[in-house]
Formats: C-alpha cells, sequence, structure tokens
C-alpha cells in the first residue's frame, strides 16, 4: 500500500503559475504509474495527466495539453504537476493517485487533495 500527500496548492492569478507535489510513503514508488486528477465545485472528477512508472511516458487531457507538464522523481517518492497560463477554469482540488498496474490500470490509492484557485 502507498499513502499520498498533496501539497503546493494555493491562490494565483490567471496567467500565472504553480506547481503541487505528491509525496508518496509505503511500498515503492517507483511501481507505480502516477496521476493528477481534479475536482471543481459541482463537477465530476476528471483526469488531468499521468505518468509511467519511470517517468519516460505521459499523458494529458486535452483541456490542459501545453500548458501543464508532469513529472516524478522517484528517488524522492515524488510526482509533479508543473502547471502553467492557469485559467479560472482550472480552479479545483486537485488529486493525486497511484496505479499499481501501470498507465492503463485503475487508480487504487488517493491522496486527499489539494485546493487550486485561479482568480481571474
Amino acid at each position: 500500500q502507498v499513502q499520498l500527500v498533496e501539497s503546493g496548492g494555493g491562490l494565483v492569478q490567471a496567467g500565472g503559475s504553480l506547481r503541487v507535489s505528491c509525496t508518496a510513503s509505503g511500498r515503492t514508488f517507483s511501481s507505480y504509474a502516477m496521476g493528477w486528477f481534479r475536482q471543481a465545485p459541482g463537477k465530476e472528477r476528471e483526469f488531468v495527466a499521468a505518468v509511467s512508472r519511470s517517468g519516460g511516458i505521459t499523458r494529458y487531457a486535452d483541456s490542459v495539453k501545453g500548458r501543464f507538464t508532469i513529472s516524478r522523481d522517484n528517488a524522492k517518492n515524488t510526482v509533479y504537476l508543473q502547471m502553467n497560463s492557469l485559467k479560472p477554469e482550472d480552479t479545483a482540488v486537485y488529486y493525486c493517485a497511484a496505479s499499481p498496474r501501470g498507465l492503463g490500470g485503475q487508480y487504487e490509492y488517493w491522496g486527499q487533495g489539494t485546493q487550486v484557485t485561479v482568480s481571474s
């Protein structure tokens, strides 16, 4: 099992940048593909980005492609989401999640979330 803790959320103006982090404890971090999801008030949780176990493969939702970058540092048990050119519609609680079966697998472990608010 793995425990996930997000950090780095906050308030930023539209057009600004923010980086959120997720640090894992427990079993070997590098054995999990990692993903970021978000949920805005009154909306369903949606996929944002994912990265493979080694970090060599990444995937993005169309809405963030070209603006967000997911990366991981397996030596630090941490996955990052760099968010640039932020828009008010990016406002949400951002969650990291771990998939023990790789990028195509189900995300079985979730963090508690970190709030990102983008003001217009």
